[in-house]
């Protein structure tokens, strides 16, 4: 990656990454505009949902890593005001990656309008110490492949033998820890019949997984389904379903249904999946079942 000259007009094409927010009341100042320390707020916030584009859950990733972030540097150039109720998205790059440190440049838009630029310079170091230390060559490749336009995850399949230390491990923090369903609830014969996906980052780690079973002839059931919250809303669930679909169809079925909860209904409908009979609870929580065509 080059870094960008200072002289070169910021547009919104520049950017892959955009994070969308509407400014609040207690935002704005007497002058009924956005008070000027927000926006390095504003950019702080994207740069979390940045973490999140890249399918790395910041804190874990930061341990397999063996060290942290920390700002050296921020500044910011304002070219014109935010107001109330505006709806801004902000958009981040990383431009450059050095030894230990690693910069950002951001810029903030109303509809094309740049409003404000900035640039954040980090330092990757070790956290006990916060002294410098060689940005790994994990993160670094992470960086130049996301800004290049590659994919930051990817989906295998298998069964319970290569996939269930990853798979299972992801379940227990989403349904024992999480959603507090009791551990013997999760675990069934199914596991070790059925076909297994999960997605990981670009660091190997599990950030979604999901099983397939043959229901009845031509019907297969596709259940367990698990996002690492962190990422959620970054498609690795639609991806994991994608996957146990692909496999269902290649098997002959016609059809795969799954048992819904109810806060996820709206994400399986947008996929095609529709409502099949009535709402019902399943550990404590409630549910629906839900069909797709395989067409």
């Amino acid at each position: 990656m080059t870094h960008s000259s200072p002289a070169s007009p910021v547009r919104r094409a520049d950017f892959r990454f955009f994070h969308r927010l509407r400014v609040r009341w207690a935002e704005v100042d007497m002058q009924k505009i956005v008070f000027n320390a927000h926006y390095l707020m504003y950019f702080d916030t994207a740069i979390a949902d940045y973490w999140r584009a890249l399918a790395l859950p910041y804190e874990e990733s930061m341990q397999s890593l063996d060290g942290d972030l920390y700002v050296r540097k921020a500044t910011i150039e304002f070219n014109a005001s935010a107001h109330l109720d505006d709806l801004l998205d902000v958009a981040m790059r990383c431009v450059r990656v050095g030894t230990s440190s690693i910069v950002f440049h951001g810029a903030l838009f109303r509809g094309d309008q740049l409003l404000v630029t900035c640039e954040l310079v980090y330092v990757f170091a070790d956290p006990a110490t916060q002294t410098s230390r060689p940005v790994p060559d994990a993160l670094r490749a992470i960086f130049t492949g996301y800004e290049a336009g590659e994919p930051m995850r990817t989906v295998q399949t298998g069964d319970w033998q290569a996939l269930g230390r990853d798979a299972g491990a992801l379940r227990r923090m989403v349904f024992v820890k999480e959603q507090n369903i009791p551990e013997a609830l999760e675990w069934d014969e199914h596991d070790t019949t059925a076909l297994h996906a999960v997605a990981r980052n670009r660091l190997g780690r599990a950030i979604g997984t999901a099983r397939l079973v043959a229901e009845a002839p031509g019907l297969g059931r596709i259940g367990r389904m698990a996002v690492h919250r962190t990422v959620r809303g970054g498609g690795h669930g639609a991806a994991v379903l994608g996957a146990l679909e692909e496999a269902a169809r290649a098997r002959g079925d016609h059809t795969v249904m799954l048992h819904a909860q109810r806060s996820a209904e709206a994400f399986y409908a947008r996929l095609g999946y529709v409502p099949h009979g009535e709402p019902f609870e399943e550990a404590g929580i409630a549910h629906i079942e839900m069909r797709r065509a395989l067409v």
